[in-house]
């Protein structure tokens, strides 16, 4: 008796031939030993978002390697730039966006070894972003959990919020800040506001953003901070929403003490645009969503689109916001331009941002002029 037509028709569809180039799925064997660098390097064979963690180390390796000189010279192009030394030392303007929860944990050591080696070219931080990495130079950050003070706590993440408050300790995630940190942090940025006033009003040069994060760069005398890097390496730190935090708390308080502060978003929003019009490629990696994202975005829609761009973050697009749309959103305004291969890891970042660095920027070291 034979197998009925209309089910074999049905389940014994005729395949077309695969090319000769696709990538047979395979994972790691540890049957060769433990290698981590074989292992990530295997994710891209892997599936699922292991593919897209091997894409994205692609994607960021090319915005690495490119150089000026990789190009055709264009005739209406500057004289100065058709020098081929001159062209070889023309590099991808590198955006590097996180939220303030990167700050907070163990991503910003990784943030700050990009920063002190000059690995990227400008960054876009939450205001929690900035001020988390100052506070650690001044009392640390601690998991909340295996301690004696929580013995019963697994993870950290189900402590309870009433009593935190009323031991004085604010939870993020599964790690606690003691506000004795915030209260350290007040003792610090008062008499750095209290001369940014003073200088304000001798000069009559008013501050931005990124020169008040700069200074505190200066100020902070610690080179496990991000800012101490950025002050040093001439790295801009651009933080349009810098007062919705911490320091928006201290700005307050401060101008109770001492009127007159100013912060001028409009000398900003026209560096960090300029510095997008200016790049001859544009790269973006971006930890998170929300303004930073955005910001990042918005500066590159002034050049017509990054040509590089690597997204991790958990958002989904169903919601239509702008953390997590999916990257060929960005294309149709104009943000990542047609010929961008951007990707989009849908993970958590504290576990991804590492592993990618080690496969980029940490694999063979600095950037060399």
């Amino acid at each position: 008796m034979s197998v009925p037509t209309i089910a074999a028709d049905a389940v014994l569809v005729q395949s077309v031939e695969m090319p000769k180039e696709s990538i047979k799925i395979e994972g790691y064997d540890f049957n060769k030993g433990v290698d981590h660098n074989a292992l990530l390097g295997s994710f891209l064979s892997s599936g699922f978002q292991a593919t897209n963690f091997g894409l994205a180390v692609e994607e960021i390796n090319k915005m690495r390697s490119w150089r000026l000189s990789d190009e055709e010279i264009k005739e209406d192009e500057d004289d100065e730039l058709k020098d081929p030394e001159v062209r070889k030392n023309i590099k991808t303007t590198i955006f590097l966006g996180y939220t303030s929860n990167m700050g907070s944990c163990g991503v910003r050591e990784t943030i700050r070894y990009l920063a002190e080696h000059k690995m990227i070219d400008c960054i876009v931080a939450t205001a929690g972003g900035v001020e988390e990495d100052l506070i650690k130079c001044l009392a640390p950050t601690y998991l909340g959990s295996h301690n004696s003070l929580f013995p019963d706590v697994s993870n950290g993440f189900e402590l309870d919020g009433k009593s935190l408050r009323r031991t004085g300790l604010n939870r993020i995630g599964n790690m606690v800040v003691p506000n004795d940190n915030y209260c350290k942090f007040e003792e610090w940025i008062t008499p750095i506001l209290d001369r940014m006033v003073e200088e304000q009003k001798k000069t009559g040069e008013v501050w931005t953003p990124s020169r008040m994060i700069r200074r505190f760069g200066l100020e902070i005398k610690d080179p496990s901070s991000i800012a101490y890097w950025c002050a040093r390496n001439d790295i801009p730190i651009f933080s349009p929403a810098l007062t919705d935090g911490s320091i928006g708390d201290m700005i307050f308080f401060h101008s109770f003490r001492q009127e007159g502060l100013v912060l001028d978003l409009v000398q900003d929003i026209r560096a960090i645009n300029l510095l997008g019009m200016k790049a001859k490629r544009a790269g973006a990696i971006i930890l998170g969503g929300g303004v930073v994202k955005h910001h990042i975005m918005n500066a590159c829609l002034m050049r017509n689109g990054a040509d590089h761009a690597v997204f991790i973050n958990t958002g989904s697009d169903y919601d239509g916001s702008d953390s997590g749309a999916r990257p060929d959103e960005a294309i149709s305004w104009g943000k990542l331009r047609p010929s961008c291969r951007p990707v989009k890891i849908f993970a958590e970042a504290s576990i991804v941002f590492p592993l990618v660095v080690a496969q980029t920027f940490a694999r063979d070291g600095p950037r060399r002029d």
